[in-house]
């Protein structure tokens, strides 16, 4: 039996899933997490069941590509039942979506749940009257401890074989307007839908519905013409388009608001006081930016101070490994030409980014998630909605761009939740203004040595370079929705789940599994040929010199405009398939050796950069540089992807790249003059 699970943002449809399921769908407090549908698999009583957990909506009049995927699936899918999951501390919104799913089919259960903190907010709710009232069967669940899961799985295996009656929705004022399409429409489907949609010109659904149905029913002549009549007369009668769809909207939540006057019990009128009260703090314009910046020292601070330590332990595992690796290959009588490519040049690239990029994700990333849990993130979308609104995007590229903190590509991932394509496009070519873990090495590294050496102001220094790029970030939103991305900013739909406790444990391990372990695969993947290559132009050599040397005096004369030189610049490029390998990159193009290396000693990698003429401005470059240019590989694959636009994957490349050229000219021609 397939059964869709549908259901609000952040009312714990990905934990229901897992509970039902048994598998780790990653979940998190905040809207619009779920872009994607999630399938596992559960055998009840002899019923094997595929559950399909489906993109969070607040309504099937969709805004959004991921609540496009849940419209369709619910109008069009084949599936035998629906599970609808409501919030039991915001049950009367909740119910707009229950309301609207009832219109299309009665194989419904609805899941209502979180009980356990409505109960500590001593909100009651009648679910056998509700039952009644809706026509389908009402469950109270506490996901997170898998109570009232067996008896969702009961219900849900009754209704698939029941023939209920169930609530529909009264349209009144629309209903005399409704009923002239009736005749028109086929009988398909829910008449009172299509007519709904007929009357919104809401051409999505109509042509999702022409494809289902293998008609021509939204291109029809008669049926423009005849919807056409109704909405003049419905103009007449005082009725403008807007109307329609608030009249539709009015419609159902006064519904829900009778339904809910009936079952639902408010015995403490002051339940959500502290939320109100943590939000006049997190929300304020003062303390709530002051909060943000903090909170973002305090997560660099804790990655800086506990990352080396692993990173270390890392470093001189994989690097005694390499001598058992080499021994091993040398055994076979392997010609050593072979030998040296593999090791000192696949494994050796594959072991830095291993031991550099992992436990600063694998803090990261806990840290981020914990926020998450929190439901701290939809707060930083609120305090950014503003000026992301007058930079023509909104609030929700505020979600995306914290991602990309953790990796770019996550974060080009993420803008599936942004309604408006043209805004996801500007998240998307804005989102490598972030620095990602990957560029926090360089950046730690150069703070320390070049400007200063204390952990705390090492820390601080760093969040002002972030908080520079996400200034950048606002300038480069404005001026692309003003030039290629012309458009106005829209409205969306942000809701402030409430505090939740996390659960520190599941945290750490999910965040690990689902995020840290997936970038770094994709890291490894794109990182094992570069170290081919980069080894490869280290070690052939064309009249003396080796290709890695020709390429670096050649950049050697653009690199000194830009306070760099060509070392640098070479390391940046080669840098290309994974930051991480940057300062290994520099290290061997300084050292002129075939090879990458590490230098463990901070002293004498600082002795290192000043012999090779480096200074203050030269760092402060190559950390701008660093922040501003183009996205690693694995990201632009992404872009390409998501967009499906070589045209948006190219300007995703260069937009940075020449922005970090401009930046670091306009600083070096300023401290020469």
């Amino acid at each position: 039996m397939r059964v869709g699970l549908i259901g609000n943002p952040n009312v714990g449809k990905s934990t229901i899933f897992n509970a039902l399921t048994g598998m780790h769908q990653h979940t998190g407090n905040w809207p619009g997490k779920t872009v994607d549908k999630a399938y596992g698999y559960r055998v009840y009583n002899g019923v094997q069941y595929i559950i399909e957990d489906l993109p969070g909506t607040y309504s099937l009049i969709s805004h959004s590509k991921e609540e496009e995927i849940t419209r369709d699936y619910v109008y069009f899918g084949d599936y035998d039942a629906l599970i609808v999951v409501c919030d039991a501390c915001s049950i009367e919104r909740n119910l707009n979506l229950v309301m609207q799913v009832l219109e299309v089919t009665n194989k419904v259960v609805v899941c209502v749940n979180l009980i356990d903190e409505a109960k500590k907010k001593k909100i009651e709710i009648d679910f056998n009257k509700l039952s009644d009232i809706l026509g389908v069967p009402v469950v109270g669940t506490i996901a997170r401890s898998k109570k009232g899961i067996d008896n969702l799985l009961d219900d849900l295996s009754r209704v698939i074989y029941s023939h209920n009656d169930v609530k529909k929705i009264n349209y009144e004022v629309l209903d005399n307007y409704l009923v002239k399409l009736f005749d028109i429409i086929p009988n398909y489907f829910s008449k009172n839908v299509v007519g709904v949609h007929l009357l919104l010109k809401d051409y999505d659904f109509l042509n999702s519905y022409d494809y289902k149905y293998n008609t021509d029913f939204s291109s029809n002549s008669l049926v423009k013409k005849r919807v056409s009549t109704i909405l003049n007369d419905m103009f007449k009668d005082g009725l403008d388009y807007d109307d329609i769809q608030t009249l539709v909207m009015e419609n159902v939540s006064v519904e829900c608001e009778k339904i809910c006057s009936k079952v639902v019990r408010f015995n403490d009128k002051n339940y959500d006081k502290n939320d109100r009260f943590l939000d006049k703090i997190f929300t304020n314009k003062v303390s709530g930016s002051l909060i943000m910046i903090g909170l973002l020292f305090l997560v660099l601070w804790i990655t800086i101070v506990f990352a080396n330590y692993p990173s270390q332990f890392l470093y001189d595992l994989f690097f005694k490994f390499e001598k058992v690796l080499f021994n091993f290959l040398a055994f076979f009588h392997i010609p050593s030409f072979i030998v040296n490519a593999l090791v000192y040049g696949v494994y050796r690239v594959l072991a830095w980014v291993v031991a550099v990029m992992l436990p600063p994700m694998a803090i990261f990333f806990p840290l981020f998630t914990i926020l998450e849990d929190l439901g701290y993130l939809p707060r930083i979308a609120f305090n950014l909605d503003g000026i992301y609104q007058k930079c023509g995007s909104c609030g929700k590229q505020a979600l995306t761009m914290v991602q990309g903190f953790g990796c770019n590509a996550v974060g080009v991932t993420g803008s599936r939740i942004i309604d408006s394509p043209r805004e996801r496009l500007l998240s998307i070519v804005t989102n490598s203004f972030v620095p990602c873990n990957g560029r926090f090495p360089l950046l730690i590294s150069l703070i320390s040595m070049f400007l200063v050496s204390n952990k705390v102001f090492g820390s601080l220094i760093l969040t002002l370079f972030i908080v520079f790029g996400i200034f950048i970030t606002f300038l480069i939103t404005k001026i692309l929705s003003k030039t290629l991305l012309k458009g106005f900013s829209s409205s969306f739909i942000l809701e402030l789940p409430p505090y939740r406790r996390p659960q520190i444990g599941k945290v750490i391990v999910r965040s690990i599994f689902d995020r840290t372990l997936f970038v770094l695969k994709r890291a490894v993947i794109v990182s094992a040929p570069a170290g081919l290559i980069i080894w490869l132009l280290a070690n052939i050599y064309i009249g003396g010199s080796s290709i890695l040397g020709i390429c670096t005096d050649f950049l050697s004369p653009f690199g000194s405009i830009l306070g760099m030189d060509g070392v640098i610049l070479m390391a940046f490029l080669l840098g290309f398939p994974a930051n991480e390998i940057v300062i290994p990159i520099m290290i061997m193009g300084y050292m002129s050796l075939g090879y990458i290396i590490d230098i463990n000693n901070t002293q004498e990698l600082y002795n290192l950069f000043l012999n090779n003429g480096w200074n203050i401005v030269t760092s402060i470059c190559v950390m701008l540089f660093s922040i501003f240019h183009f996205p690693c590989m694995t990201t632009l694959l992404t872009i390409k992807k998501e967009t499906g636009s070589l045209k948006w994957t190219f300007l995703s490349f260069i937009i940075p790249l020449a922005l970090g050229i401009i930046v670091c000219f306009i600083v070096n021609l300023i401290v020469k003059i």
